[in-house]
């Protein structure tokens, strides 16, 4: 049997210089005695697996909102996908795949319901009543370091520094880090969490393919337009056709994910060599973004992104979909606005006064707290007369 020490010296022998060895974290805000058998970011993984908030993801949106069908990702599933990706990343480049995998599978703790959609709508409204908007990498961190309540001494799940601030910098196209994670925190992500980021990317991009194809929101034509798509079709060769449109579209998804992830191998080691980084503090200290794809495949998957911005997440059938969401957050944070004594009373306390960014902020975070199926069950309970109040 390993124990935690054990697997601290195996990470001492396995890993690269540069990658963030488990006994050298920066720690957690309230001290606990280590384990015996599992490193500071196994706990955390397991914190975050066993979360409120990471069950909700499985009827939170991706792009095509839950009635849709079955076949679709969710939240959940693109979150499992993206530590697949993630950890397959960094155990080619000799990084800690449990830190990984922590930050992986809490980067979307904090997403509303509806996807972005929905997302833009409570940034909209919330800083029209609060002046500080919503972002859901915020909320995230929020999240485990106050809401979660599963420990009598502490708010919060009390993660690890760098799995929080791999949260709060977490940075893509989707992305953007609120600027209260540089005044928290100055130093820069870990490798593993700009691992984490470039994966989120990934998997965006090329499920977002499947299942824009599986719902005939965007035909191959359409894609013929992308070279990497035409790169990847040469490459599967043309009898993909023979087995069907279903293999096809399983085989063209692999080889795109296939070949973005070999480039940003070869370009990624290329550019770690050329840092000379020593150590995983060096990396924080630098602020350098080191994880990253080669100058053509990052033009070539803008254009592919781009394309899809125009013909997928504008298909008349998802504006549909997100309009409907919109809507929806529109019409509850417009009752609980008007009446809060509709809430909860753990959202809602009824002993004290709020100002009017307190209430906003307060029914901002009861809303992004919900599933798109009891955002949706709670719109008929307060607007269709027909429907059962409780």
């Amino acid at each position: 049997m390993l124990t935690r020490k054990d697997i601290e010296d195996l990470e001492d022998k396995i890993l690269a210089p540069y990658a963030m060895k488990s006994k050298d974290s920066a720690g957690r805000e309230y001290d606990e005695p280590p384990h015996e058998n599992r490193t500071c970011y196994q706990r955390d993984r397991d914190r975050i697996v066993h979360s409120q908030a990471f069950r909700k993801l499985e009827y939170k949106t991706q792009v095509f909102v839950i009635f849709e069908g079955d076949y679709y990702r969710t939240r959940l599933t693109h979150t499992i996908e993206v530590a697949q990706l993630a950890r397959t990343i960094g155990r080619n480049l000799r990084l800690n795949e449990d830190l990984i995998e922590a930050i992986a599978l809490a980067h979307d703790l904090g997403h509303p319901p509806f996807g972005h959609a929905g997302e833009e709508s409570l940034d909209i409204i919330v800083r029209r009543g609060s002046g500080k908007g919503f972002n859901h990498n915020l909320r995230s961190f929020e999240i485990v370091t106050q809401f979660e309540k599963r420990y009598p001494h502490f708010n919060g799940l009390n993660l690890t520094r760098e799995v929080l601030v791999g949260i709060l910098k977490h940075q893509t196209i989707y992305d953007t880090p609120s600027a209260i994670a540089y005044r928290k925190f100055k130093e820069g992500p870990t490798l593993e969490a700009q691992v984490v980021d470039i994966a989120d990317s990934l998997a965006y991009l090329n499920h977002d393919i499947d299942d824009g194809l599986t719902a005939e929101c965007i035909q191959e034509e359409d894609l013929m337009e992308s070279s990497l798509w035409q790169r990847a079709v040469k490459k599967i060769g043309p009898e993909a056709h023979q087995f069907g449109a279903d293999m096809f579209k399983y085989q063209i998804v692999k080889e795109l994910i296939d070949m973005q992830v070999k480039d940003l191998l070869v370009a990624t080691s290329e550019k770690l060599r050329q840092c000379l980084f020593k150590s995983s503090q060096e990396v924080k200290d630098s602020k350098e973004v080191a994880v990253g794809f080669s100058k053509p495949m990052a033009a070539e998957r803008d254009d592919l992104q781009q394309m899809l911005n125009e013909k997928l997440y504008h298909h008349w059938r998802v504006e549909r979909m997100t309009t409907k969401a919109r809507r929806v957050i529109e019409d509850l944070f417009e009752a609980y606005i008007k009446n809060p004594q509709q809430l909860p009373y753990h959202v809602y306390p009824r002993q004290k006064e709020f100002a009017q960014a307190q209430t906003y902020d307060m029914i901002g975070n009861y809303i992004a707290s919900m599933t798109d199926r009891f955002a949706l069950d709670e719109h008929k309970r307060l607007f269709d007369p027909y429907q059962k109040v409780v």
